[in-house]
């Protein structure tokens, strides 16, 4: 009779012990990636074509506009922090997914119904047209358009927030095979957010140009709904994460203050006297032990007991372990500011570079045309194609040189990706003068976007798109693997809201960027400044690039710094 293995810490649908023949499992996780599929299918298509929404439907000027959208998508990616910390703590990472699908759901089919109905937008005017006067959205209608995208916003937070980790609870870390199995969730992760991506940024954005943004909607709506209902099928199979109730967050925060309260007591010789409670007692069986290390040695006093006869106060003695989770914490925190500059650079691939687009040739056949959103397709087609060899051959060719289950380790993976941003912006850079050398040498500087396209096929962006796509595939996923491999046992949703964080930060980075950009250089052109003015043509868009571009050297240089230095968690026992 084979012997039957359960999952500690991890529970069924109906509250017993998971075990591995039933539940969880790579098999399970292939839901999990259909609902990525389909939630990415439903809303990336906003992400590069919301902008094209705003100033042709709603008639944002284009900075405005690309404001608005790299606002929306930081809020999106910020409130992730909210949710994280609810699933982590009270509500379950399953239930906070079924929640955000469903308010995702209700938010697109709110926005089908504006772009449906004329009553509810601004009438059709181009204001591209340099004698144009087009009326804005305002009002009651900017309400409905704003409230209907936040709640796209919190849908897509939630699901971001707790439906990776979610799948990582479907494999034990401590069993070899369920570990390696884990490290190609990941890659498949990444795999599901490309294909629903490449459905999204063809099939929907096609759809939303040439059928009507209403259809386009709606169609979202449909794979929103239909990733709902997959995700909700997986139920009886799923392992569940077990709340305790216990604020991770606040124990962390414990340590901090404690360090400071007791800074003038002195540290032990040896370390073995610090605080630590007994493996035996009974209040210790959840409890995750960690072993003490030599670093960050200012945050042991939060560990020094001054009064062992006395009950110990939570805000002035701390566990070893707690101590531990801290400084990994701290020590996580400079690798997640150095990846902030990425997200501003992919902003710019969302907003500008569409306009670019928009200007320029979009044949691709005599009888068919490439919707400028649909750029990023080049990248997520190559992302297809490798990250299949990527977990099948590459990683286990370089693991027998390495050592590494996963070939290389995560920070190796984020530092290839971050100087590749770099040299994506520098191409970008390269392309823009290139274009803009046409538009000057054929005298159509004030050429009427799509009406009058200059002659420069719209694929010589692709470039700076395949160089992006594939620095997507070594830094994101390199960061989901390295912040939920790091955080503690309780924080593992809000573990990968540091990624969704530095991408917030970096998307509002972008509009304060923006701002200071065309603020520094109002008196240096005649549009008001390198990205002013709704002519792309006569902005200096190059130099905005190659800005970015230097930024992404001197980060990737901070990076290295700090990454030599990181000092990985030990397996917890």
């Amino acid at each position: 009779m084979e012997k039957v293995e359960f999952v500690e810490g991890k529970v069924d649908w109906k509250g017993r012990t998971a075990r591995k023949d039933k539940h969880g499992g790579i098999q399970t996780s292939v839901l999990i990636l259909a609902t990525v599929a389909f939630e990415n299918m439903a809303n990336l298509a906003l992400a590069v074509n919301l902008i094209t929404y705003f100033n042709g439907v709603m008639h944002f000027n284009l900075a405005d506009g690309a404001n608005d959208l790299t606002n929306w998508l930081g809020t999106s990616y910020i409130l992730t922090i909210i949710v994280a910390f609810l699933a982590d703590t009270y509500f379950g990472r399953f239930k906070a997914v079924l929640v955000s699908t469903f308010l995702e759901f209700l938010g697109l089919a709110l926005l089908a119904v504006q772009a449906h109905y004329s009553k509810l937008r601004p009438p059709t005017c181009n204001i591209f047209e340099r004698t144009a006067n087009c009326e804005q959205v305002n009002g009651a209608n900017k309400v409905y358009l704003f409230f209907s995208l936040y709640l796209v916003a919190i849908g897509t937070a939630g699901i971001k927030a707790a439906l990776p980790s979610h799948g990582a609870d479907q494999f034990d870390e401590k069993d070899p095979k369920e570990a390696r199995q884990m490290s190609s969730y990941f890659n498949w992760l990444l795999l599901a957010v490309s294909i629903g991506g490449a459905i999204s940024f063809t099939l929907i954005v096609w759809i939303q140009d040439n059928k009507g943004w209403d259809w386009g909607f709606g169609i979202s709506t449909v794979a929103m709904f239909l990733g709902m209902v997959v995700f909700f099928a997986g139920l009886p199979r799923y392992r569940l994460h077990v709340n305790h109730g216990t604020n991770a967050i606040t124990e962390i925060i414990q340590v901090y203050v404690a360090s400071i309260l007791n800074r003038k007591l002195h540290l032990p010789e040896n370390a073995d006297d610090l605080y630590e409670i007994d493996r035996d007692k009974e209040a210790a069986v959840e409890a995750e032990f960690l072993p003490h290390s030599n670093i960050l040695r200012f945050l042991d006093k939060a560990a020094v007991d001054a009064t062992p006869h006395e009950n110990p106060n939570p805000w002035k003695l701390c566990r070893v372990t707690q101590v531990e989770n801290a400084k990994i914490i701290l020590g996580m925190i400079p690798i997640f500011l150095c990846t902030i500059i990425m997200t501003l650079c992919l902003a710019q691939l969302q907003t500008f570079s569409i306009q670019q687009g928009l200007t320029m040739d979009l044949k691709i056949t005599s009888s068919l045309n490439m919707p400028p959103a649909s750029l990023p397709i080049i990248p997520i087609a190559f992302l297809i194609i490798l990250i299949p060899i990527y977990d099948r051959i590459v990683v286990p060719l370089i693991a027998k040189f390495t050592g590494h289950i996963t070939g290389v380790t995560h920070l190796q993976r984020i530092g290839v990706g971050l100087i590749l941003s770099s040299i994506s912006m520098a191409t970008a850079a390269l392309m823009e003068v290139k274009r803009k050398r046409v538009a000057r040498d054929n005298n159509m500087l004030d050429a009427i976007p799509r009406l009058q396209p200059l002659p420069i096929s719209v694929f010589w962006l692709s470039f700076q798109y395949f160089i992006f796509g594939i620095a997507d595939m070594f830094t994101y996923v390199g960061l989901l693997e390295f912040f939920h491999s790091q955080a503690p046992r309780a924080l593992k949703s809000l573990s990968t809201c540091f990624l969704w964080s530095s991408m917030a930060l970096g998307y509002f980075l972008s509009t304060i960027m923006v701002k200071i950009v065309n603020a520094a250089t109002k008196g240096m052109t005649k549009s008001g400044g390198w990205l002013g003015g709704n002519n792309i043509n006569r902005n200096h868009l190059n130099l905005f690039y190659l800005l970015l571009s230097l930024l992404s050297l001197v980060n990737f240089s901070c990076y290295l710094f700090f990454a030599r230095r990181y000092k990985y968690r030990p397996q917890s026992t």
